[in-house]
Order: C-alpha cells, then sequence, then structure tokens
C-alpha cells in the first residue's frame, strides 16, 4: 500500500500533465489567425508565410536576434524525423504551427518551438514520390500539391480536406507521372496559381488558375504556343503534339500593386526537332514560351507580357528559376525590377511593368554567351554552342545541371546586394548520337573548369546598384540549398558535405558552421515565436542533383580525396536552430 500511493500520485500528475499539454496544444491551433491578402503581401516579420517568405521571392528576414555578434552562440534547438525520399522542402510557420510537406505525399503540422506533431495527412496515390519544394498558406487554408498532381486544400487547424482538385492535361494516362507539382503554388489576388511540370508530354506545360473556395480551374495557359496562337509560328511548323516542354517547376512571383504574377519556364528535352531553322518565311525555331518570364493576371490568366532569355535552348540551360521582383534605382528612376537568371547563372533585368529589358549581370561561370545587346538583351551564342553536331566535342560552361540550378539566391532588399549559391562545374559537349537526356543524342560529360583549383562551389554576392561582383567565397563541394539573407547582415546556407554556415554578408567570411547530419536539399527559413528568433533547414531528402554531385565531385577528385564519398548520414529530418 505504501508503494500503491506514490506511483497514484505519479500517475496522476502524468495525466494531469498530459492533459494540460492535449488544451495546451489545442489552444496553439485554435489561435491561428487567418491570412489575408494584406498578410501575404505585409507578413509579420515573425511568420515564413511562402516559398521565399514574401512575393517578391527575396529569400529574407526581418527578424535580428540572431546577428554577427552572437551568431557562434547558435545550437541545435530540435530536430524531427521525417520519411526518406527526395524533396525539396520549405517549411512555412504562422503563429508558432510549422507546416511540413514531407517526402511521400505526407502533410505535418508541428509546434514551431518543439517539434511536437499536431497533426499530419497522408494522400494516398500510385504515384512515386517526387521532389516538391512546397505548399502555401491562405485565409484557414494550407494548399498541398501531391505527386500525382492533385493539389488539396485543407484546414490548418485540423488537417481536414476541404477541396481536392486533379490536375491533368492531354497526356493522362500515357505512363507514371506525366506531369507533375513540383513548385509550390502561389496565391495571388485570392486565385491559386499553380505551375504544372510536362517534361515531354505533347503539348507541353501549363499553368493553372483555381478558385481558392472550391478548387474549380479558373483558367489555364499554356507555355507552349499554340500552333495558331500568339508565337505559335516559332516551333519550325511542328504540330502540336510534337511541341513539348515549357514546364513550369519553381514558384512564381507576384506583385499587388501590378496585379501581375511572374513565372519562368523550362526549356524542351525534344532539341533534335528545332536544330535547324527551316528557313521558311514568317517561321522560327524559337520555340516559345520556353526560357521566358511571363507576367500574368491571376485573376484571369491573361499574358500581359513575356520574355524570352534565350530562344531555342539545345543544352538544357533554362530559365525557370525564381523571379525576384527588387524596387531600385535604375539610370535615375525608381523602377521595379524583374531579375532573374537560368543555369548559366547569368542574370537579365526586366521591368516589373513592361517587361522591358534594362541590363545584364555576368556571374563569370559561363561560356556559351559572347554578346548582349545593350537594348534588347538579346544573346550571341558561341558558334561551338548553337548546336550540337555529328564530330566535334566542346567545353561548354556551365554543365547541364547548372552553374545554378533549384537552389534559389536571396536579395536584401535594404542594400540591393543579391547573394547566389553556384557549383563551378562544366561539361565536355560531345557529338550528336552519343546520348543524354536531349533527343539530338547530344553527349554532356560533366568537366572541371579550365583553370579548377579543385574547388567547385562557390557563393557570390552581386551588387545589383552597380551590377559588380562585391565578393566571392569557394569551397570543395557545391552548394546543395538555396541561401537565405537576414537584416542582421547573415547568409545561411547548406552544401553537399552535410555543412550549414552563417556568413558576413559584407564580405563572405564565416561567422559560424555546424555539421547537419545530412545533406540539405531544401531551402533555409527564419522564424520566431514569442520572441525567440529560430533558423530550419530540411535535411537528408536529396534531389536528383545532389545524388549526382557525389558523383561529380568524386569523380573529379577520385574517391580516396573526395569529402562526400563516406558521409556518415543519419537520415532524413527537418533541423532548427537557436541561440
Amino acid at each position: 500500500m505504501q508503494i500503491q500511493r506514490p506511483i497514484r500520485i505519479v500517475l496522476a500528475a502524468a495525466a494531469a500533465l498530459l492533459s494540460w499539454q492535449a488544451i495546451s496544444t489545442a489552444q496553439s491551433l485554435d489561435g491561428l489567425s487567418n491570412i489575408s491578402d494584406d498578410t501575404l503581401a505585409n507578413p509579420p516579420a515573425e511568420d515564413w508565410l511562402m516559398w521565399r517568405r514574401t512575393y517578391n521571392s527575396h529569400g529574407f528576414t526581418p527578424l535580428t536576434q540572431i546577428n554577427k555578434t552572437n551568431v557562434t552562440n547558435l545550437e541545435e534547438a530540435w530536430r524531427a524525423e521525417l520519411s526518406p525520399g527526395p524533396n525539396m522542402a520549405t517549411p512555412l510557420v504562422h503563429d508558432g504551427i510549422m507546416f511540413l510537406a514531407s517526402t511521400q505525399d505526407v502533410l505535418l503540422a508541428l509546434d514551431a518551438t518543439s517539434g511536437e506533431e499536431l497533426w499530419r495527412h497522408t494522400h494516398e496515390s500510385n504515384a512515386g514520390p517526387g521532389a516538391k519544394i512546397g505548399i502555401a498558406l491562405y485565409k484557414d487554408l494550407v494548399l498541398f500539391p501531391t505527386d500525382d498532381t492533385h493539389l488539396k486544400a485543407l484546414n490548418t487547424k485540423t488537417g481536414e480536406v476541404i477541396w481536392d482538385t486533379a490536375i491533368t492535361g492531354p497526356g493522362a494516362g500515357m505512363g507514371p507521372r506525366p506531369y507533375g507539382l513540383r513548385g509550390a503554388p502561389i496565391v495571388a489576388n485570392g486565385v491559386v496559381v499553380q505551375g504544372v511540370t510536362a517534361t515531354m508530354m505533347p503539348e507541353g506545360g501549363f499553368i493553372v488558375g483555381l478558385n481558392i473556395e472550391t478548387g474549380a480551374e479558373m483558367w489555364r495557359f499554356h507555355t507552349v504556343a499554340r500552333p495558331d496562337g500568339p508565337g505559335g509560328n516559332t516551333w519550325n511548323n511542328l504540330p502540336l503534339s510534337d511541341r513539348s516542354g515549357g514546364s513550369v517547376w519553381v514558384p512564381g512571383s507576384y506583385d499587388a500593386e501590378l496585379d501581375l504574377a511572374y513565372s519562368g519556364t523550362a526549356p524542351t528535352y525534344d532539341t533534335k526537332s528545332l536544330m535547324e531553322n527551316l528557313n521558311e518565311p514568317g517561321v522560327s525555331n524559337d520555340a516559345l514560351y520556353t526560357n521566358t518570364t511571363l507576367a500574368l493576371r491571376p485573376k484571369t490568366g491573361e499574358l500581359v507580357w513575356y520574355y524570352q532569355h534565350v530562344a531555342n535552348d539545345q543544352w538544357d540551360l533554362d530559365w525557370v528559376y525564381e523571379r525576384q521582383i527588387i524596387e531600385m534605382e535604375y539610370e535615375g528612376e525608381n523602377r521595379k525590377v524583374i531579375v532573374t537568371a537560368g543555369k548559366m547563372a547569368l542574370y537579365d533585368a526586366l521591368d516589373a511593368a513592361t517587361g522591358e529589358y534594362l541590363f545584364s549581370v555576368d556571374s563569370g561561370l559561363q561560356n556559351i554567351i559572347t554578346a548582349i545587346d545593350p537594348e534588347t538583351g538579346a544573346k550571341t551564342i558561341h558558334p561551338n554552342a548553337i548546336v550540337p553536331n555529328a564530330e566535334d566535342t566542346h567545353l561548354l560552361c556551365p554543365f547541364a545541371n547548372g552553374g545554378r540550378n533549384w537552389q534559389s539566391g536571396a536579395v536584401n532588399p535594404e542594400t540591393k546586394m543579391l547573394y547566389l549559391p553556384l557549383a563551378e562545374v562544366c561539361m565536355m559537349a560531345g557529338p550528336t548520337g552519343q546520348g543524354g537526356v536531349l533527343s539530338s543524342g547530344a553527349g554532356m560529360r560533366p568537366a572541371p573548369l579550365p583553370d579548377s583549383d579543385g574547388k567547385f562551389g562557390r557563393l557570390q554576392a552581386i551588387n545589383l546598384n552597380t551590377q559588380e561582383t562585391a565578393w566571392t567565397f569557394r569551397e570543395v563541394v557545391p552548394p546543395t540549398s538555396g541561401v537565405m539573407t537576414t537584416a542582421s547582415g547573415l547568409i545561411f546556407g547548406g552544401a553537399l558535405d552535410m555543412s550549414f554556415k552563417a556568413f558576413d554578408d559584407s564580405n563572405g567570411e564565416i561567422l559560424w558552421q555546424t555539421n547537419l547530419g545530412d545533406i540539405p536539399a531544401s531551402f533555409p527559413i527564419s522564424y520566431a515565436v514569442d520572441g525567440k528568433q529560430y533558423i530550419a533547414i530540411v535535411v537528408g531528402q536529396p534531389s536528383l542533383h545532389a545524388n549526382l554531385w557525389i558523383g561529380v565531385v568524386s569523380g573529379f577528385l577520385g574517391e580516396e580525396n573526395s569529402p562526400v564519398v563516406n558521409l556518415q548520414r543519419t537520415g532524413a529530418a527537418i533541423v532548427v536552430y537557436a541561440l
């Protein structure tokens, strides 16, 4: 009896504690506020509400608690295990709750201070796991793209499915996962805007606008020009069934003042049919709208303007990545400017309202473009890179995996500095008929830069006001995460060797670094709860690109000298740091 009484007391205390935890958890979810258009346009500093935090895709946090002086005191606050598989996850945080789309179509709601799971939703399908960038938040909904191209709206407090829309195209049923929803949706002027990938599907990719209340499709914009529509004469007279490409797999940006949603498009892999110009009047092989910035009205899908950065891309050097909106002075005028770069890490700057070409910035990694028209931005391509041929091999830079790829750059809007993670790798572009992902059969074998010193990773700071490089940090391994910048003068980014670093944004000095335990292949974010700032990143769900770099680096250095051959990896997780 004397033993039982303390046991009862302990059990009662434990029951009371569990009851309190359940109540506090319910209260934290019940306390979630609705997210309005104004909130998305001007998010609280504590929240990270969309892929790059804000509509302008800066990847910038105004939080300053973690700064250059105290960043050395960063420690792991919590870690939550995730499922293995390919992914490019971006956690979102609102009112202290973290929402995360893990691999294999699992959506999680977590306590952002501890990682405690509050609810989960698993979407069942026969589709294999695909790497997806993330989700979106609006009102009391979390918008969740799935591997089998459903877009679902779930209640943020309960995980209840509010609507479920299947997004299909003309190639539905032609094999496993003919389309993909790799990019996160955005909500622009109350409309869900979602890009769709269609790697080799006839008729190509597209962008859809869905009704936020019902999920019903409101409009569809085709990113491969139709034969009888605008730009239809730019595909070498190919019938629609033989046109493909134009995938949209990176989330768009939005300017509420201009009411324009901006998206970028990929090239086509079916390059053989576009290699030679037919030389017929009024017909070209430019292949609109591949490698293009599109500015659409989110309510209607109307195309307001477009700008094609590189026509007829024969080397998969696509311009599909983030469109960053920057307010800056240019030639004595205050302008809203779209800056974006393809795999060549060559930036074009366009007027956000009109699409007018303004200027370009070359990060110095490429040898494919030899000149740029200062008025139009039209690019002169080196003869070795215009089209593949049957006999010769040429060193082209960068490699088809990209000097830059999905690993997004970040912008500090206060200083107009752009920070870009890069890979210093070229390719031996071989004769046609040697295989590869393109229908021309051109070989694309990775090769070091001609003057390579065995360092293949770079973080580059570009001053957008002067269009000049401010500083460069270089290391052996390529970056495998996007980067994030802070109002306190820090840049955070992860690399192939499982490192996670904080850089001084004024000179690239490493102020702090840690071993993540696995490879980051995602986008770092920052948020605050109850006055405490956190830094979060997903690890252990490497994409195709991260896995490819392991082989490339080891091939260049030799397995005995490679820092990534025998990594002791701990598995997929969301990892969170705080002071």
